[in-house]
């Protein structure tokens, strides 16, 4: 569990920077290569650089080697990994939702019946 937290830790590091948020969207639609990566920004190829490093660090992208180019591409089953992680903490916000729910409905209820009973007498 331990290796999988500290993984875990370093794809929301890695996702926490909006530009790295992006590039993992652009990548998304399909493969692309540092420079075309680097075109809708306003900064330098090596910055882009950067930021596709602490993605690879985190097992969020990798690079390939296609003759000349080095092609971006994402490794969609980190997705996986962050998809149970939210899932589980997602269905215990459900859980306690649903318990709270319940004991208003009771709280209703029990509301109703005090309140006839005062009509009543």
């Amino acid at each position: 569990m331990e290796l999988s937290t500290d993984r875990l830790s370093r794809v929301f590091a890695a996702l926490a920077d909006p530009t790295r948020r992006d590039i993992v969207a652009r990548l998304a639609e399909g493969d692309a290569t540092v420079g075309r990566l680097a075109e809708p920004y306003g900064m330098s190829v090596q910055a882009i650089s950067k930021h596709i490093k602490v993605l690879e660090d985190a097992g969020l992208v990798s690079r390939s080697r296609d003759a000349q180019r080095r092609p971006c591409h994402l490794e969609a089953e980190v997705f996986d990994l962050m998809t149970k992680w939210i899932e589980r903490y997602r269905r215990q916000a459900e859980e306690r939702f649903s318990r709270l729910d319940a004991v208003l409905a009771a709280m209703d209820d029990t509301q109703g019946i005090t309140d006839q009973q005062g009509v009543a007498s």
